[in-house]
């Protein structure tokens, strides 16, 4: 089976198997709970900048009753110093770079301020020098929300992934956020944080400011799990009408 069919063949499995699952935007790196109404559209792009700039990239697109999908392209890795985008297909000591994987989602609510459901991001590296390889990273989530307009909320629940995607360290963990509208969608209060050892354990903390009712933007600090090395997180995202 070719990678391509293969990488089909998950997001197919997303789509269908899936009861029901998370939006794919997210705080910083955990996912959030807001997902694009029908044929609406969705995108966020987010770079985490230390010693090298770190681009992740998310489209959604509304498919209605509370579904959506979409494509994340991410680890795309620019070393400023020497000029150049870094590729990993080999090793896992770092996260595969550069990835492309299918997202899917669907929010089930239980009542007026909880909801819950699963997500997962499935695909493969970009570069196949030593093979293309399959990626994946799935989650469960409870999400409550209060306040007016539902302005506060709260993430938290467990995720299961493979090496590929997170590097060495463990393959499962639990990870948690909070989007806390201050000034509603004005300044936003912004923190999540994804336990492990790996590449992608870490707390991001920051604040979210609206340059309109549909462009906010992200200003974030992040602290790994493994070295308590530190990065600056910039994200903008534009939300669906």
């Amino acid at each position: 089976m070719t990678t391509l069919s293969r990488t089909c063949l998950a997001a197919i499995f997303i789509l269908f198997a899936c009861s029901s699952v998370f939006a794919q935007l997210t705080i910083f790196n955990v996912s959030s709970s807001d997902i694009a109404d029908a044929r609406q559209i969705s995108i966020q792009q987010q770079f985490e900048i230390n010693d090298q700039i770190e681009s992740s990239t998310t489209l959604t697109y509304g498919l209605g009753k509370g579904w959506e999908a979409g494509l994340n392209l991410i680890n795309v890795d620019y070393n400023y110093k020497t000029r150049h985008f870094e590729v990993n297909d080999t090793t896992t000591i770092l996260p595969f770079a550069p990835l492309l994987l299918a997202n899917a989602q669907k929010s089930f609510e239980l009542n007026d301020h909880f909801s819950t459901g699963f997500g997962a991001v499935a695909g493969t590296n970009l570069t196949g020098s030593h093979g293309h390889r399959f990626v994946y990273y799935g989650y469960a989530n409870l999400l409550a929300t209060v306040g007016s307009r539902d302005q506060y909320q709260f993430v938290a629940g467990p995720y299961i992934s493979n090496h590929r995607y997170l590097s060495d360290g463990p393959v499962y963990g639990v990870q948690s956020g909070v989007d806390l509208g201050f000034w509603y969608k004005k300044i936003h209060f912004l923190a999540d944080w994804i336990s492990g050892s790996h590449n992608k354990g870490r707390l991001t903390a920051g604040i979210e400011l609206f340059l309109a009712e549909r462009f906010p933007l992200s200003l974030g600090w992040q602290r790994s799990n493994a070295d308590g090395s530190q990065a600056a997180v910039v994200q903008l995202t534009i939300l669906p009408k």
